[in-house]
């Protein structure tokens, strides 16, 4: 099967923090994998998001260009989500040639289909600037719920569509200034005509009964007050809008929000293009067979299951008004909207303009990825809001990974090298024995299956707990007390029993924490490379518009992952003494990390 896996773009407005990768990140690095063991033939690509108004501030502030600016945060962002181990296919960027074309050909035809009408709207503006204030950074009061935090596109917690002219008391969340609103002409996705065929297409996905509720419920809320919508700027950062009159204003640019979805077919686009096999991308886009997993933050579920659907039904004409798809064919709608609840910090919202964050890279480089990855798959944000505390990643690293699977990982190593050297031969096997590996074996249907629905709490819950039964198989036969020559066939039982379930364990686990698979493959005699990991490539751009520039993506060959299924552990194969797989994190670190979380 043919499964795209479309992760959300991070905004290249700096480093990220643990509530960015918490809903994107590590949910869909977990499903891709799991999904190409199961056999499948997975696509998984996303890029830095690097247009809009914040990108110009930002660039100001800084004293650089905007190009400059996302240049250097695109490198960074890419950095971190590789030694994260996210297994893109191919992390890219919006600031392509290639990313420009597909954009413009899906804006044109819808455009030609009719869903893309010219209207004098009203465009808010920055007094003191001057430049447009886009809707998302325009906060107020809501009309509708008196929600006193409601942005100028939606309100959070009524869920209604809104306008940043429907705002009581309208202000910028960039410097807190009132906006001032002016009359400009802008092409607006006409939503209203397209609102039949979304309305088919989610009720679709709801009988399917796949789809979070949460979800499902908030995207079917907002068709009920659907409107135009917006889909030019008046802004000089951004990809030229493609028609006469309109391409060669230097003011006139697609909304940040139009061409940024669009970025999961053109990273697709350009995927297929660096493998040299150009038109490679359709199948997982023209196959109606094709499954699509979109993965984002709550903050974006509008934008995938409303503006992004509502764009691909324009572009192959199947609104009221008709029409026909342009040269990349009917494109798939999304099989599911992978929506993950908010992160919050020590009870309190991140914020990186108040400082109060904990960054993707200080947590890489002070513990590396195994624990925030645990932390995030086990106590993470998935159906409802989650609290991140130092306390509790301390805790669950130390008495879970370490002395729950790392324990057992070690205690079976070393049994095994100081008693044979080698992964033993076994005898008979005794019920007990045969209760363990039947066990093990089960998880590999029960963790896959909860996967598969994306519940990977339950699923990581459910490998634990079967690491918690090997360990309790361990007390049970007492391996350590098999001292005898007439007990050693049976010690030769135990212990292959337990490289079998380690093993296999290893497999199970792989998904949630790859850089531990390949130590524990290691310590198990393998060669290390169990799972294959991304790598940081810089790249030559491919199109005219591009020339001389270089930019870093991520990508890998994953041909060579290992299939979700049991296998064999070979007779003979050395072990020796392990080192520990996971590193006991001492009590202090709570305090030290909460100490720099406030500043002192």
């Amino acid at each position: 099967m043919k499964v795209l896996s479309a992760v959300a773009w991070p905004y290249a407005n700096g480093p990220r923090h643990l509530g960015h990768v918490a809903g994107f990140g590590v949910p869909s690095d977990v499903f891709s994998r799991y999904m190409r063991m199961a056999g499948h033939d997975v696509l998984m690509v996303s890029g830095s998001d690097e247009h809009g108004t914040p990108i110009l501030v930002l660039a100001d502030q800084a004293g650089v260009s905007p190009r400059e600016f996302v240049d250097t945060n695109h490198a960074v962002i890419a950095a971190e989500l590789t030694d994260l181990g996210c297994s893109y296919d191919l992390y890219t960027r919006t600031t392509t040639a290639n990313h420009y074309a597909v954009a413009q050909e899906l804006f044109t035809q819808v455009w030609r289909n009719g869903y893309m009408v010219e209207q004098t709207t009203q465009g808010a503006i920055s007094p003191s600037t001057g430049r447009t204030l886009p809707d998302r950074y325009i906060e107020g009061t809501c009309p509708i719920c008196g929600y006193a935090e409601a942005r100028g596109d939606q309100c959070d917690n009524c869920g209604n569509q809104l306008d940043a002219t429907d705002l009581i008391d309208p202000r910028s969340r960039i410097n807190g200034e009132t906006p001032r609103f002016v009359e400009t002409q802008h092409f607006l996705l006409d939503l209203p005509a397209l609102a039949d065929a979304l309305r088919t297409w989610l009720e679709g996905r709801e009988a399917s009964g796949t789809w979070r509720p949460n979800v499902i419920r908030f995207s079917l809320n907002i068709l009920d007050d659907i409107r135009p919508r917006a889909m030019t700027r008046d802004i000089d950062w951004g990809i030229p809008v493609p028609l006469d009159g309109w391409r060669d204003n230097p003011s006139k640019r697609l909304y940040v929000w139009f061409d940024a979805v669009v970025g999961y077919l053109s990273a697709s686009v350009e995927w297929a293009r660096r493998t040299g096999d150009p038109e490679r991308w359709r199948e997982w886009w023209n196959d109606p067979q094709a499954l699509s997993y979109y993965f984002m933050g709550k903050d974006n579920i509008t934008f995938h299951s409303q503006i992004w659907p509502a764009e691909l039904l324009g572009y192959a004409g199947r609104g009221e008004r008709g029409g026909e798809p342009g040269v990349f064919g009917e494109l798939n709608l999304p099989t599911e909207v992978v929506s993950s609840e908010y992160l919050t910090m020590e009870g309190r919202q991140f914020s990186t303009s108040r400082g109060y964050t904990v960054l993707v890279r200080d947590v890489l480089d002070r513990y590396g990825p195994d624990g925030i990855r645990y932390f995030i798959c086990a106590a993470g944000p998935e159906s409802q809001d989650a609290n991140f505390t130092w306390r509790d990643f301390v805790q669950r690293n130390n008495s879970e990974l370490v002395a729950g699977w790392g324990n057992l990982v070690s205690r079976t190593a070393a049994m095994v090298a100081k008693n044979f050297g080698e992964v033993p031969a076994p005898g008979p096997l005794e019920p007990v024995d045969e209760q363990v590996r039947a066990t093990v074996l089960a998880g590999f249907d029960g963790v896959g299956h909860l996967l598969e629905r994306h519940r990977q709490k339950a699923a990581i819950a459910e490998a634990m707990r079967v690491v918690g039964e090997v360990n309790a198989y361990v007390s049970r036969t007492e391996p350590f007390k098999l001292k005898g020559a007439d007990e050693r066939e049976r010690l030769a039982t135990v212990l292959h029993t337990l490289v079998q379930c380690v093993s296999d364990l290893n497999t199970i686990l792989a998904p949630f924490l790859p850089h531990a698979a390949n130590r524990v493959d290691a310590v198990l005699g393998g060669d290390g490379a169990f799972v294959p990991m991304p790598r940081l490539e810089t790249v030559a751009g491919l199109d005219a518009g591009d020339e001389g520039r270089s930019y870093p993506v991520i990508t890998g060959d994953y041909s060579g992952t290992p299939r979700w299924q049991s296998r064999p552990v070979v007779v003979g194969t050395p072990i020796s003494k392990p080192a520990p797989v996971f590193t006991k994190l001492d009590e202090s670190v709570v305090d030290e990390e909460l100490a720099r979380a406030e500043g002192r």
